[in-house]
Parts: C-alpha cells; structure tokens; sequence
C-alpha cells in the first residue's frame, strides 16, 4: 500500500497565472490607498462628517468622556491603530506577492506552502475587513450598529467636495480589501485541491516507491523469513570473515592462485636456482 504523499506540482496551473496576475494592480492600489491614508489623512474628518450628518458619534464625544472621568474607548473603526494595521497589511502583501512569483516561476512555491501563506493573508485581510466594519456605539444617542456611513452610504450627502473625495478613498480602500480577500481564499482552495493526489499521481508515486525499494534491496538484502535477532546474527558472522590474504595492515600483494603456483615451485622459475655460467670461448 502506498504511503500518502503531498503533491507538488499544481492541478490548474493556467489559474495560479491568472490569479498571480490579477493580485499585482490590486496589491498596488492597496498599497497607494493605504499610504495616502496615512497616518491620519481623512479617518477623523469623516469621523467628524458622520457625527454631525447623525450617522455615528462625534469626535468630541471622547474629550467629554475624558473630562467626565468615564472610561471610553475610541471605537476600532475611527483608531489610529486600523489605519496603520492596513499600511502594514498592504506593505507585507506587496512583498509576499513578489516572493510568490519569483518562487512560481522558478517552480518551489508548492501547494502546501502557497496554502500556509494564504491562510496567513487571509486571516489579515479578515482582521482589516472587520475593523473596518466595526460599530460605532459609544454614544447612546447616535449608536451605530454596521458599517460606518461613507461604506453604507452614497459619498454625495458629504458637506465638502473634499469630503466626497476622502468619502471615496475609504470607500475604494474597502472595496480593494474585500477583492484580496476574495483572491487569497481562492488561492487557497486551489492549494488545498492540488494538496489532494490524482489517481495518475498515485499511480507514478507508487511505481516511483517500488523502485527505490528494489534498488534498496538491490544493494542491501535481507534473508526473508528471517527473525529480527538471526539478521543481526549474520550480519554480525559477515563482520567476523577473515579479510583477504596479503590485506591486513597495510597494502600488500595479495596471494592470488598464479602467486600460489610460483611458491610451491621453491620460491620462483627453476631457471633462477642455477648461478649463471657463461658460455667458454
């Protein structure tokens, strides 16, 4: 029975193109709306415009709080802390995007590793997804239960025609997320689809197994219905064979047949037993 095994080759190849192709205008759209937003180019002004159209709280509302001792925290959607979070995201995207693709094409970036680093990306981009969408209840008389009002809301009712376009920034920042996210999820399915083996590749995987089993057993047999303890036995007997004479402590010439006829001759050609007699003149 084979042993299961992660496939590294892609099922949709033509896809991870397609996909690795999209990613890049996005990813940089991301990273311009990101960086323009901070660190806090528009996200208190439209804090401000939602407060006075009655949408969400107001700005003030914190100073108050403060002045009054009361505990109150900025809501996640109006932080500082989310608009720095999407500059990182985007930033780590950018990079993680050129990586792939160096990776992709010199053909390392596997199924399981691609899945690992969109499992990573998704749950960033799901993190940024929600603060971007999260309430704004800190003030019981404009509470906000969704989405902040420049999302849900058309850009047109702001007051300014500077805060139409901040209004429509936002608003392109949370589209591009959720068109990421959308990006990242399918590369993972595809990853965890290619992750499952085709019954072609179990077939070569299996018959690639049973070659390197011949070949292991090719130069390293095992006597069969052999018992643990009589292999180490014969292996331990092969150990204690007497080396080949003429080896042993050092390199010597070894006694072959031929060197045992010269021997038993009395030591070399019976011409070399007589002196050399010249022939009289």
């Amino acid at each position: 029975m084979a042993r299961f095994f992660i496939p590294r080759h892609w099922r949709m190849h033509k896809i991870i193109w397609a996909l690795l192709i999209l990613e890049f205008p996005f990813t940089v759209a991301v990273l311009a709306l990101t960086g323009i937003a901070s660190p806090n180019l528009y996200r208190t002004k439209l804090w401000q415009e939602g407060g006075d159209l009655g949408f969400n709280s107001d700005p003030t509302t914190i100073l108050y709080a403060y002045a009054n001792y009361r505990p109150v925290h900025i809501p996640l959607v109006w932080s500082s802390f989310i608009t720095q979070f999407n500059l990182v995201v985007g930033v780590l995207s950018m990079f993680i995007h050129l990586t792939k693709f160096t990776m992709f094409i010199l053909h390392v970036f596997w199924p399981i590793i691609s899945m690992l680093v969109h499992f990573l990306l998704i749950g960033l981009w799901s993190y940024s997804i929600y603060a971007q969408t999260s309430p704004d209840t800190i003030d019981p008389n404009r509470q906000n239960h969704g989405a902040p009002w420049y999302i849900t809301k058309n850009c047109n009712i702001a007051s300014t025609h500077s805060l139409k376009g901040y209004c429509m920034q936002a608003k392109s920042t949370f589209a591009v997320s959720v068109v990421m996210l959308t990006m990242f999820v399918i590369h993972a399915l595809v990853s965890i689809w290619s992750m499952i083996p085709s019954k072609e590749q179990k077939l070569a995987h299996a018959e690639k197994e049973a070659e390197k089993k011949a070949e292991k057993e090719k130069w390293s047999p095992v006597e069969e219905g052999m018992t643990a303890e009589q292999q180490w036995q014969h292996m331990w007997e092969l150990q204690q064979l007497p080396r080949t004479p003429g080896t042993a402590g050092g390199m010597k010439s070894p006694m072959t047949p031929r060197t045992q006829a010269f021997n038993s001759l009395g030591g070399g050609l019976p011409l070399r037993e007589h002196e050399y007699q010249p022939f009289p003149r």
